[in-house]
């Protein structure tokens, strides 16, 4: 199975695309593939709110997250406000390029790219 690095931009009221990430990761990782989540941009609002135990999609969250494949845009994640909550949670930040996830490092590690 390839290598697939899935970048969630989902915005605000894109609950279903960063879900979608969460699903992804979990079969591709189920499905013995390599996968990274990357939360970025406006998607890195997304840890905090799957953080909250109250938040329906916590148990799946928590699921993902203890694969250890969930990473966030450290740029990114000042830019929108979730740096110390993407800290708190324990999730890497990635700042390769300009303090965001490197895209050409992943495709030069043969990552196929999804973006949600």
């Amino acid at each position: 199975m390839k290598k697939v690095a899935i970048f969630v931009h989902a915005g605000e009221n894109e609950l279903g695309r960063a879900v979608h990430g969460l699903l992804y990761a979990q079969e591709i990782h189920e499905a013995g593939g390599e996968v990274k989540l990357i939360f970025d941009g406006q998607g890195t609002l997304w840890i905090p709110r799957f953080e909250d135990p109250s938040h329906p999609m916590n148990p799946l969250y928590k699921k993902v997250k203890d694969l250890g494949v969930i990473e966030a845009c450290e740029y990114c994640a000042g830019a929108f406000g979730a740096k110390e909550d993407i800290q708190k949670a324990s999730i890497a930040s990635v700042n390769e390029y300009e303090g965001h996830a490197s895209i050409a490092k992943l495709i030069s590690e043969d990552y196929q790219i999804i973006t949600l």
